[in-house]
C-alpha cells in the first residue's frame, strides 16, 4: 500500500499527470463579465473603507508604538495591493490555464519550500520572518510589504488537486483508498501541518479544507467516504482547538454567548464587533465617522472590516455587500455547472470553496455565530497577498467561462469526441441567454 501511495504521488507531481492535454471541444466564446463586475464592486468598496478608516488606524499605531504612518499610508498600500490583484486576475484570465496546470506539481513543491523557509527563519529569529502575536505567517519584504506563503500554498493545491483528483474521477477511481483518498489525505495533512501547527493559522487551515472538501464532494465521492472524511475533519479540528489555549478560550467565550463579561478581556473583540454593527443602525454613521476604528475594535482594517462596514454603512449597506458576495458565488457555480471537463469543474469548485469559506467564516465570526477566527474578508480586508491570489483564482474562473456549454448541449458535449468540433461551433454564454 505504501508503494502504491508513493507511486501515485510521484506520478501526480509529474507534468504528464497534472497537465490538461486534452483540448476542450468547445469553441471559445464571450466570458462571464459579471464576475469582473462583482469583483470590481467589492474592490471599490474596500478602497472606500480604507480611505475612511486608514487615518484612524495610522493614528492608533502611531500613538501605541511610536511609529510614523501618514494618514494616507493604508489607503495607498491598498491601492498598490489592488493593482497587483488586477494584474494577477489578468494573468490568470488570459494566459492559457493549461500552462499553470502543467506546472501545478512544481508550484506545490515551491509553496511547501517557502513554508519551510518561513518556519526556519522564524525559529532563527531572522528579520525576514515577520512575527505577530506569537505567530510567524509572513515574509517581511521591507518597503515591498509582506508575503504570506500560505496563500501560495492554497493556490498551488487548487491547481494540483483539480488535475490529480479530476483524472481519478475520469478513470472511475475517485473512491479508491490507495490511489486517491490516501494521497489526497497526505497532501492535506502536510498542508495543515505547516499552516495550522507551525504558522498557527487556523483560519487559513479551514479555508484550505474548504477548497479540498468542495472538490472532493463535487467529484462525487461515496456517502460512506463523505462520512469518514467528515469524522476525520471534526476529530482533527478538535485536536487543533484543544491543543491551543487561546483557541480554547475563544470556544469558551463563544459558548457563553452574550452572557460573557468583558471584564476579563476574553470577549473584548467580539463584543466590540457587535457594538460596531449595532451602532451602525439602518444606514450607518457615515464614511469617516466610525468610533470603533479609532482603537476600540482590534484588527479594524483586516479581520474585523465587516463590523466596521456595518458601523459605517449600516444594515442596508451590509445587505448590499452580502448580496454582491452571493451574486459572485452564484456566478462561479454557474460557470462550474456548465463546464464539460471534470477537471475544470473541480477548479471552479475549488475557487467557490475558497471564496465561500472566507466569507462565511469572517462574517459568522463577527456576528457571533461561529467562534472568533482570524481570516480575511475577500477583496475588502487590508492586505496584499490574500487579495492577489483570490483575484487570480477569480481570473481563472473568468477564463474558464469562455468554455461553458448551454444546458441543452451539456450532456451531448460530454460524450462528444475530443478530436471533433462538429456541431459545437455556436457561441455559448454564461449570461441569461446562455448557461444561466
Amino acid at each position: 500500500m505504501a508503494f502504491d501511495v508513493k507511486k501515485s504521488l510521484i506520478d501526480s507531481l509529474s507534468d504528464k499527470a497534472s497537465s490538461f492535454k486534452d483540448s476542450l471541444t468547445i469553441r471559445k466564446h464571450r466570458p462571464d463579465y459579471q464576475i469582473v463586475l462583482f469583483m470590481g464592486l467589492l474592490m471599490m468598496l474596500g478602497l472606500v473603507i480604507m480611505y475612511a478608516i486608514g487615518p484612524q488606524r495610522a493614528n492608533v499605531l502611531n500613538n501605541a508604538y511610536g511609529s510614523d504612518f501618514s494618514s494616507t499610508y493604508f489607503f495607498i498600500k491598498q491601492v498598490f495591493s489592488l493593482a497587483f490583484a488586477l494584474a494577477g486576475f489578468a494573468i490568470m484570465a488570459f494566459v492559457p490555464y493549461s500552462f499553470f496546470t502543467r506546472h501545478a506539481g512544481k508550484l506545490v513543491v515551491f509553496a511547501v519550500l517557502t513554508c519551510i523557509l518561513l518556519a526556519v527563519a522564524g525559529w532563527a529569529n531572522l528579520d525576514i520572518a515577520q512575527q505577530t502575536l506569537g505567530a510567524t505567517r509572513w515574509f517581511n519584504l521591507g518597503q515591498f510589504g509582506s508575503l504570506q506563503p500560505a496563500e501560495i500554498l492554497k493556490f498551488a493545491l487548487l491547481l494540483f488537486l483539480a488535475g490529480f483528483f479530476g483524472n481519478k474521477v475520469r478513470q472511475g477511481r475517485h473512491n479508491d483508498l490507495n490511489e486517491t483518498l490516501i494521497p489526497v489525505g497526505i497532501i492535506t495533512a502536510v498542508s495543515l501541518l505547516f499552516v495550522v501547527v507551525i504558522q498557527k493559522d487556523l483560519g487559513t487551515g479551514i479555508s484550505i479544507l474548504g477548497i479540498i472538501l468542495t472538490m472532493l464532494f463535487m467529484g462525487g465521492i461515496s456517502k460512506k467516504n463523505v462520512g469518514i472524511i467528515t469524522a476525520i475533519v471534526l476529530l482533527v479540528g478538535a485536536v487543533f482547538v484543544i491543543g491551543s489555549p487561546h483557541r480554547m478560550d475563544r470556544v469558551f467565550t463563544y459558548l457563553k454567548g452574550d452572557d460573557t463579561s468583558t471584564s476579563d478581556g476574553s470577549a473584548y473583540h467580539i463584543e466590540h464587533a457587535k457594538i460596531a454593527i449595532g451602532s451602525g443602525g439602518l444606514f450607518g454613521v457615515g464614511i469617516g465617522n466610525s468610533v470603533q476604528a479609532t482603537g476600540y475594535l482590534p484588527e479594524a482594517i483586516n479581520d474585523s472590516v465587516f463590523a466596521i462596514m456595518g458601523e459605517t454603512f449600516g444594515f442596508v449597506g451590509l445587505m448590499v455587500i452580502l448580496a454582491i458576495f452571493y451574486a459572485l458565488l452564484v456566478r462561479i457555480l454557474k460557470v462550474m455547472d456548465h463546464l464539460v471537463d471534470i477537471r475544470l469543474k473541480l477548479l471552479a469548485a475549488g475557487v467557490f470553496g475558497w471564496l465561500g469559506s472566507h466569507v462565511i467564516l469572517n462574517i459568522a465570526s463577527m456576528v457571533g455565530v461561529f467562534p472568533l477566527t482570524g481570516i480575511t474578508l475577500p477583496l475588502l480586508s487590508f492586505g496584499g497577498t490574500s487579495m492577489v491570489f483570490i483575484a487570480a483564482a477569480l481570473g481563472l474562473v473568468f477564463q474558464l467561462s469562455h468554455y461553458t456549454v448551454h444546458p441543452s448541449r451539456l450532456k451531448e458535449a460530454q460524450y462528444e469526441s475530443i478530436g471533433s468540433r462538429r456541431g459545437i461551433g455556436r457561441s455559448r454564454y454564461t449570461s441569461s441567454r446562455g448557461s444561466s
